[in-house]
């Protein structure tokens, strides 16, 4: 009955949508709850269904369950402009940007960065220029051709470590406080992270990004056209990443494992990985940006654009003047190229536990809580309620 007059309090509607984003998302998951029509569409609704009421920790878990596919809202009667206004997308959208920003640690940097995100990054890569240029004062000249492109030559290994092992200790710290708040916020006890079947289910969700058009319905940024550019955007993004990471691990086993030092040659495994990863991140984010800019209005939520343009730029300029680096290392243009590379890599860093790219460890904690509960009898029935 309560939901019946849910349904019926089309005023109430109105009112809500402007309203707090939980409580927006409790009216609507209740009204999609009675209906059920897109329960085929992704995680979202299955999980949706197990529930009666819908608590904060429930909302931020859906919230950060749903990939924003947008193929609910073209396809639900009581979208607007019906009176019940249901958006579900946007609504989900608004819930994970207030997530983002309540989980961050610390929780003022999160805030600036959905704020002002291009401006906050690019004053990053400022104060880190000046550092690494204050660093490497002394060292060989910032004009000229380094013998054999040694980037050691200009910058010594025990700086650069040092440097980068302060930020990757506050990013380390950051990250893994953002995540099990969010393990903590979807209501899960810590001994779930355990589920060894669980884990592998969500990992082969998050890999073959599941829930974005592959394997439910097509990804959309207007009514009914597809828009299968994101998705591959997504792709080229996140493995772009990966494959860059995956360099500077073995380049890292190389240097310490067996003693030898960058640079490598053209042919060698970490120029290659990250030759791959940087191109894949030239073209991936910036495809990211166009979907989000050319995307209904209806689908989105303003908040998250801070954080998301920031990252795009630092994702862009790290491959840029990575792959620039790599092909004139042994030109008088390396250490200028060196010091703005490795200030771009040091404010992405800084960058990476907040908005957009946590969001990755968020909605993996989403995942993982589904296929947690997935296999977990379904208490609720469809007549309950």
């Amino acid at each position: 009955m309560r939901v019946i007059e849910l349904l019926d309090d089309s005023k109430r509607a109105q009112v809500l949508a402007t309203a707090d984003p939980m409580r927006e998302g409790t009216r609507i998951m209740g009204i999609c709850n009675a209906c059920r029509y897109c329960e085929g569409y992704c995680a979202v609704f299955p999980a949706m269904e197990r529930r009666l009421d819908f608590a904060q920790a429930d909302m931020t878990y859906l919230a950060n369950l749903c990939h924003n596919c947008g193929e609910c809202l073209y396809a639900c009667q009581y979208a607007p402009p019906h009176e019940f206004g249901v958006n579900v997308p946007q609504t989900l959208a608004r819930i994970r940007a207030q997530t983002w920003r309540d989980l961050a640690w610390p929780n003022a940097l999160g805030r600036v960065l959905n704020r002002s995100g291009v401006g906050t990054a690019l004053a990053l890569l400022v104060v880190f220029t000046a550092v690494l240029l204050a660093a490497i004062a002394g060292q060989s000249g910032l004009f000229q051709a380094v013998p054999d492109g040694r980037f050691y030559r200009v910058m010594p290994h025990a700086v650069m470590a040092t440097l980068f092992g302060m930020v990757g200790l506050f990013v380390l710290t950051a990250m893994a406080a953002g995540v099990l708040r969010a393990w903590s916020a979807m209501g899960e006890p810590p001994r779930e992270l355990a589920h060894a079947a669980a884990w592998q289910q969500a990992l082969s969700d998050v890999f073959t990004l599941r829930y974005l058009g592959r394997h439910a319905t097509a990804c959309v940024d207007g009514e009914d056209r597809d828009a299968n550019l994101r998705r591959w955007a997504h792709h080229l993004t996140f493995y772009g990443f990966l494959l860059c990471f995956a360099a500077t691990v073995v380049g890292t086993v190389y240097h310490f494992g067996f003693g030898w030092p960058a640079p490598y040659g053209y042919a060698s495994l970490p120029v290659l990985l990250g030759t791959v990863g940087g191109i894949g991140l030239l073209i991936g984010p910036p495809l990211l940006h166009v979907c989000r800019r050319r995307a209904d209005p209806m689908l989105l939520d303003a908040g998250q654009n801070g954080a998301a343009d920031a990252l795009i730029l630092l994702l862009v300029l790290v491959s840029a003047t990575g792959l620039a680096l790599m092909l004139l290392r042994a030109t008088p243009a390396m250490p200028v190229l060196l010091v703005v590379h490795l200030a771009a890599v040091m404010a992405l860093f800084v960058v990476l536990p907040y908005g957009k790219f946590a969001h990755g460890f968020y909605r993996l904690c989403a995942l993982l809580r589904y296929a947690v509960e997935s296999r977990r009898p379904n208490t609720i029935s469809v007549g309950e309620g």
